[in-house]
């Protein structure tokens, strides 16, 4: 997915509200702004939002010379998230649909995304909200029918926190699952610290894919990572950066989200709000 102007000022927000959770020198502030800017104004012709972000997480780490600047907010979302996990779980036990109500959850989870918005949002009410909804884009047909065919699938984390309700659909699935983290932190994208911190080494086997960069940039990610990657007869791919990165990476990949942009919702075709299940087209070089 190319990136609009709408993305610009995204951006921009993301690098202030990273600096000002390792600083409160606002000329450091100021630096990491004036860099960002320049950055926006000298970006290669097809660069996708996740590529943008990951370098413009780059000047955050190299000016202020803070790794992870998201870690508490990271861990204030985990926490949050495994208190309702009883409930989550309950949920499902009690439902005529098991894996549908499962998915529903997962995605209701997709809104923790500081790459969006600078707080943890009402956890229960975004739940509450995404099960009494239709989903906007729904192919869960065919992702039941891949499930069923494929002998594992590959999951792809997207945010710590979100990472509790991915834990509630694994538990649901019959294949076996790899959990897909991030090789290094960026924004409030899961690592192996926070994929542990949620349990998700109960239910699936945990790799990083070897990037610190938003989505699946492939080209970014570890030799071993795209052997696995490579392998899946199913992926499942959380969140907007994996949908900008990944919708047309051919129909074993399917998009879970919420649209929490009018930019994916134009692109998806799908309403702020919506909950999303798509599966990938291919591009015409697949």
């Amino acid at each position: 997915m190319q990136t609009y102007l709408d993305c610009y000022p995204c951006v921009l927000r993301q690098a202030l509200t990273a600096a000002r959770m390792v600083t409160d020198d606002k000329s450091a502030h100021l630096g990491v702004m004036t860099e960002t800017l320049a950055l926006l104004q000298k970006l290669p012709p097809g660069s996708t939002p996740p590529e943008i972000t990951f370098a413009v997480h780059g000047i955050v780490r190299e000016r202020l010379g803070d790794s992870d600047p998201y870690r508490v907010a990271k861990a204030e979302s985990t926490r949050a998230a495994l208190a309702l996990y009883p409930r989550l779980k309950a949920r499902v036990a009690r439902s005529e649909d098991p894996l549908g109500t499962a998915v529903r959850l997962s995605i209701a989870g997709n809104i923790i995304d500081f790459g969006v918005s600078d707080d943890i949002p009402d956890l229960r009410a975004t739940v509450e909200r995404v099960i009494a909804a239709p989903l906007a884009i729904n192919h869960l047909a065919s992702l039941r029918a891949a499930l069923a065919a494929a002998d594992h699938v590959l999951y792809l984390a997207d945010n710590a926190g979100e990472t509790v309700f991915d834990r509630v659909l694994i538990e649901q699935l019959a294949p076996r699952v790899i959990y897909a983290v991030k090789g290094g932190p960026v924004l409030n994208d899961a690592t192996l610290e926070d994929a542990l911190a949620a349990g998700l080494d109960t239910c699936a086997t945990i790799v990083d894919n070897g990037s610190a960069a938003p989505g699946t940039i492939l080209d970014l990610c570890s030799t071993d990572f795209r052997e696995v990657f490579d392998e899946a007869p199913l992926i499942i791919a959380k969140g907007q950066a994996n949908y900008e990165t990944l919708s047309e990476a051919g129909p074993r990949v399917f998009c879970l989200l919420q649209v929490k942009c009018p930019v994916i919702g134009a692109h998806v075709s799908a309403p702020v709000g919506g909950a999303v299940v798509r599966q990938s087209s291919s591009s015409p070089g697949h």
